[in-house]
């Protein structure tokens, strides 16, 4: 009899167990975890020196984040790492929940780069020059499809799972820009952790 029981008790809570696991992805794991949380796999790089001012103290390269793949080794700082993680778990995730089977991989259109704003001659240094800023074209699903900003922006369901996208990362995001800012970012958006006194800068 009591043997009986211990197997019933034993039952149900590995049941729970299991049932608790499945409310968040476990973490990829790549090459290691880096900026201090498992859900970021990557490599420490230390300081990375570009021309000039560019330049990422204590970079990383990241190759997985809050459980998707990133389509390209990418390198950030870990301010930007971290506030990424956040919104691919926190915002990303539940927005397109089942759709397509959930994301399964960001396809990256930049990262760190040297480069001017929108690669305009004299302007002001971008902030993918620091680490600071991610391009993100594309989500690609579990089920082989995408949700591409330059094909489905404005169309339809998905249409509206992007338009949802771009909002919640207005906050976590300092500059979020996309099709609506301007022609330089129809095809991606562009995620970036540098703050105004104005708030967030979203578009």
């Amino acid at each position: 009899m009591r043997r009986g029981l211990v197997s019933v008790l034993l039952a149900l809570a590995l049941g729970s167990c299991s049932i608790l696991g499945s409310r968040e992805k476990a973490p990829i794991v790549t090459r290691g975890a880096v900026c201090g949380t498992p859900m970021i796999q990557g490599v420490k790089l230390g300081d990375v020196e570009g021309p000039g001012r560019c330049g990422i103290k204590d970079a990383v390269e990241v190759d997985a984040i809050g459980g998707v793949y990133l389509s390209q080794p990418s390198r950030m700082n870990c301010d930007l790492a971290q506030t990424l993680n956040g919104w691919v778990t926190d915002q990303m995730t539940p927005l397109v929940g089942k759709t397509g089977d959930g994301v399964e991989s960001l396809q990256i259109a930049a990262h760190f780069s040297c480069k001017t704003r929108n690669g305009q001659p004299g302007a002001r240094l971008s902030e993918h020059s620091f680490g600071n800023a991610i391009d993100i074209s594309a989500f690609n699903l579990a089920d082989g499809t995408s949700l591409t900003v330059l094909s489905d922006w404005g169309k339809g369901k998905s249409g509206r799972v992007l338009r949802k996208l771009h909002s919640s990362a207005c906050g976590p995001f300092g500059t979020v820009l996309g099709p609506n800012s301007d022609r330089y970012h129809k095809t991606h958006f562009h995620f970036d952790i540098a703050r105004s006194r104005g708030g967030p800068y979203c578009k």
